[in-house]
């Protein structure tokens, strides 16, 4: 992985980069780490620091040695009920907890993999997920153990082909889709990760890693092992201060946090200073804004920008970052294989953009065997066996990938198509702005509006943000500008974009600054009939408050 850092950080020639990627947009992490299981991960930090902390819920600290006994313990519940090797358990354990982390490790050292599910979800939702997973077992809150069948084969040390956890995603159906990793996958994941990041100075015993994330969300696992994978101690958030999301900054300086994995729009709520001594700080789950990464990108600090779908095992490929533009995702971990593949599924050259593809040891698979078949079928083009297709579209760069947005999030606006993840680029571009989303609504008259959110601090100024909207983007995918205290986000920490606000309630209430007269008021109620949105004086402009070319051939109708 040393290559991915130097490539990244230190740049290479020219003809470096093309001897070592060639012309097509056809990347390789080289191989993949020496086979091995996540407890056989923990296993060897237990053995390295039995007396370090290894779990610290703010009630109770566990050494390594004292959190292995705990994990036993479990463990040998679960044997007794009739778990074993190769099956199943459901974990609905309260969030910010040590039992929800003993729970996870218990499992894995039962041999099964885990199906876990945030405690706060819908009893429907826990229902659908562990009925779909045939789950033998569920442990709860205090670990209460409820068993719901028990397995032919007895509990054993996993092997490397055996799974490690089955995660789900929201599917385009509107039912969840069970991914499973094995422990080939998810230690691959571990020890590429461990070859990447602060490699001057590893992570090790006396870092504290935040554990903010769901369970159910899979960058969740990146959070356990960054700790447990180095002898280091992993620091479970109250969900309480996880919700209110701003609060977490000040908890980071209480907890002496040195190590992060989180969101960026969870990121910009916290002052800088609260960070003072993180060392490690990664983003992932979705787009990173360049303004966030100027802010927190400081001497004695390495911010990565990662990206990986839970169908390839939580990180596909990162980037270091160096509060320059453009914001890349990087380049992939090591046994990781990318390509960028245009619509025939061939790859593109340098430089364009096409579908990413993933390849090589991370790739999971669908419970759903049919899902399975369509999702990781092989790519002919370039002899891979299973490849995922990703339908996300990115630039293909040798110096490392730069995200464009979901394929489908391309929606048509006034017959035009349009990139909603474009448009959020240029908004988290713009000065002031720490977090943005943009998103198309519907106003009372049935004309549709882009409409760009955006989370505003220090240095925002609405005037000018249109001003260079327009200067970058076309016409077209100028959005209506939006200012909002916060984004929601779901339980992975991605924006919602079907949660926020429509009808915006200043557009709503608003009504004209000035007085108009004569041939101005009658044109500012034909623009607010066809627009939605009230006109508040003479110097507003048609397209600057969300009129397009297909509304202004409205008027003239």
């Amino acid at each position: 992985m040393a290559a991915i850092h130097e490539s990244s950080a230190l740049g290479l020639l020219d003809e470096e980069i093309r001897e070592r990627f060639g012309d097509t947009a056809r990347l390789s992490g080289g191989p993949a780490a020496s086979a091995r299981t996540l407890v056989d991960i923990f296993d060897a930090s237990v053995r390295a620091c039995p007396d370090e902390p290894a779990l610290d819920d703010g009630t109770t600290c566990l050494t390594y040695r004292a959190l292995a006994v705990e994990v036993e313990r479990l463990r040998g519940r679960l044997a007794e009920a009739g778990v074993g090797l190769g099956d199943r358990v459901g974990v609905r354990v309260p969030s910010g907890t040590n039992d929800l982390y003993v729970a996870v490790l218990a499992v894995l050292a039962a041999g099964a993999a885990y199906v876990p599910v945030d405690a706060e979800d819908p009893d429907e939702r826990a229902e659908l997920v562990f009925g779909e997973a045939e789950v033998r077992a569920v442990i709860g809150a205090r670990h209460e153990l409820t068993v719901t069948g028990r397995g032919e084969t007895p509990a054993a040390r996993p092997g490397v082909e055996h799974d490690a956890w089955i995660i789900f995603t929201s599917g385009s159906t509107g039912k969840p889709k069970g991914v499973a990793v094995s422990h080939r996958s998810a230690a691959a994941f571990v020890d590429a990760e461990a070859a990447l990041f602060l490699t001057d100075e590893p992570i090790g015993p006396g870092d504290r890693v935040m554990a903010g994330l769901s369970v159910a969300f899979d960058a969740s696992c990146e959070e356990m092992w960054l700790a447990w994978r180095y002898g280091a101690c992993l620091v479970p958030v109250p969900r309480a201060q996880v919700r209110s999301g701003a609060d977490l900054g000040p908890w980071l300086v209480e907890q002496e946090i040195t190590v992060v994995s989180t969101v960026p729009t969870l990121a910009a709520l916290w002052e800088p200073e609260t960070l003072n001594d993180v060392r490690l700080l990664i983003f992932g789950g979705e787009a990173c804004p360049p303004e966030l990464t100027q802010r927190l990108v400081t001497e004695g600090r390495e911010v990565w920008n990662t990206y990986g779908p839970t169908e390839a095992t939580v990180v596909a490929c990162a980037a270091l970052m160096t509060g320059e533009e453009p914001i890349r995702i990087g380049l992939p971990l090591r046994g990781w294989e990318l390509a960028v593949v245009d619509e025939a599924g061939e790859p593109v050259p340098m430089g364009a953009s096409g579908q990413l593809v993933i390849g090589g040891v991370g790739l999971a698979r669908y419970l759903d065997a049919e899902k399975d078949a369509e999702k990781y079928a092989p790519l002919e083009s370039l002899g891979w066996e299973r490849a995922y297709r990703s339908g996300d579209l990115v630039q293909a760069e040798p110096e490392g990938l730069v995200f464009l947005g979901r394929a489908d999030e391309q929606i048509k606006l006034g017959g035009r198509r349009i990139e909603l993840g474009e448009v959020d680029a240029a908004l988290q571009a713009l000065p002031g702005v720490a977090g943005a989303a943009a998103a198309v609504r519907t106003a009372r008259s049935g004309n549709q509006l882009l409409v760009g959110y955006v989370v505003t601090q220090d240095g925002w100024d609405q005037a000018t943000a249109v001003e260079k909207l327009r200067a970058e983007l076309p016409a077209a995918l100028v959005p209506l500008l939006a200012p909002v205290d916060e984004l929601p986000t779901r339980t992975s920490g991605k924006v919602d974009r079907n949660a926020l606000p429509w009808p915006l309630k200043n557009l709503e209430t608003a009504g004209p600054a000035e007085q108009l007269y004569g041939t101005e008021a009658w044109l500012a109620e034909q623009w607010a009939e066809v627009l939605g949105i009230p006109v508040t004086g003479a110097s507003d402009d048609f397209f600057a408050i969300g009129g397009s070319s297909l509304a202004a051939a409205q008027l003239t109708t």
